[in-house]
């Protein structure tokens, strides 16, 4: 608990042991910036406990269709080796020979939606390759957790999100970084009007003023914003700390730091 409220991160990205050194060291190098955590589940149960952060939603992103198995049993082990601290996203990958098998054994293993990366993974969001991904999760339910916007590329800015959240209305997808990273005032009032879209604030505050940041908030409204923290990029302890110095009202701070994550991924936590 933090100053009262339950807390969960809705976006945490955490590895083996044995490789995550090397995995956050790739997205320093691509986002230009170091690290503040470690990337481990260990290390994030640890900073957790400082933070107040009482559950994290955990994923990571394949970049080849054949790590999408493995690193869904990875997440899944993980998640319940701690169930009552975390909560587990699956991966899947445009290129994979069986979509459907892949969405089906993610859902086997318990996780509750689906993180994809269209930079990481190298891919537009509107690509005819990734229907297929937006019609299984659109049946079967799943949200997408979706890195959105990047003034360097254009895969997930909001000129190719807003036909897939028109075309597949009932597709639940969180838009990352206010809907839009790097280009956060711009994405915020094209997106803001889209009822299936979610957007959390995770790798946002660190480059926006609190005045913008709560401007940005309200204009999405509070009930459609998750909190985030984007571990290991960024410390949970300070994220959650410059959250609650935002001069929000105690009903936004509550649904953004719990009840939405809750609501779009059906938690009964």
């Amino acid at each position: 608990m933090k100053n009262g409220y339950f807390v969960i991160d809705s976006h945490c990205h955490i590895y083996p042991e044995k490789i995550a050194a090397k995995a956050v060291a790739g997205t320093d190098k691509f986002y230009d910036t170091v690290a503040a955590c470690l990337g481990t589940p260990a290390d994030l149960l640890s900073v957790n406990e400082q933070a107040g952060v009482d559950h994290s939603i955990v994923q990571s992103v394949a970049t080849t269709p054949k790590q999408v198995q493995s690193i869904n049993e990875f997440i899944a082990a993980t998640v319940n080796a701690a169930p009552d601290r975390l909560t587990g996203l699956g991966t899947l990958h445009p290129n994979s020979d069986d979509l459907r098998g892949d969405v089906e054994h993610l859902i086997s293993l318990g996780l509750k939606g689906v993180k994809l990366h269209p930079d990481i993974q190298n891919f537009k969001v509107d690509d005819y390759r990734c229907l297929k991904i937006y019609e299984l999760c659109e049946e079967f339910g799943l949200p997408i957790l979706m890195h959105t916007g990047d003034k360097r590329y254009d895969n997930s800015n909001p000129n190719r999100l807003i036909p897939i959240l028109e075309i597949y209305d009932k597709l639940v997808i969180i838009g990352a970084h206010f809907g839009g990273w790097s280009i956060w005032e711009e994405a915020s009032h094209v997106l803001c009007d889209i009822p299936n879209l979610y957007v959390d604030c995770s790798s946002s505050m660190p480059w926006i003023s609190d005045e913008k940041t709560v401007e940005i908030i309200r204009r999405y409204g509070a009930q459609r914003v998750l909190f985030g923290t984007d571990y290991p990029m960024w410390s949970p302890v300070k994220e959650l700390d410059r959250f609650m110095t935002l001069p929000l009202t105690d009903e936004e701070k509550r649904i953004i730091l719990s009840e939405n994550v809750k609501k779009v991924y059906e938690l009964n936590i």
